[in-house]
């Protein structure tokens, strides 16, 4: 079955568009918007597909969470 196309003249232009990242990736994709779509992250650096994960680390959270886990262990282990 061939692809149809939408009722002309009610629908906005739906047309070839580059997606920039701010790490440097570029690829084309197709969209309503008009121009170049501009992000900040995507699948190229996100950690989510990347598997690399980055700990923003504000204030020692991160490292009192793991002495506090680390103690819980302990104690959980003496017993």
């Amino acid at each position: 079955m061939p692809r149809q196309m939408p009722k002309e003249k009610i629908h906005p232009n739906y047309e070839a568009v580059q997606v920039k990242c701010a790490c440097g990736s570029s690829f084309e994709t197709r969209s309503t918007h008009k121009g170049d779509i501009h992000v900040e992250i995507c699948s190229a650096c996100h950690p989510f597909f990347t598997g690399k994960q980055r700990l923003v680390d504000t204030a020692g959270r991160v490292e009192r969470f793991r002495r506090k886990y680390a103690k819980s262990t302990e104690a959980q282990a003496a017993k």
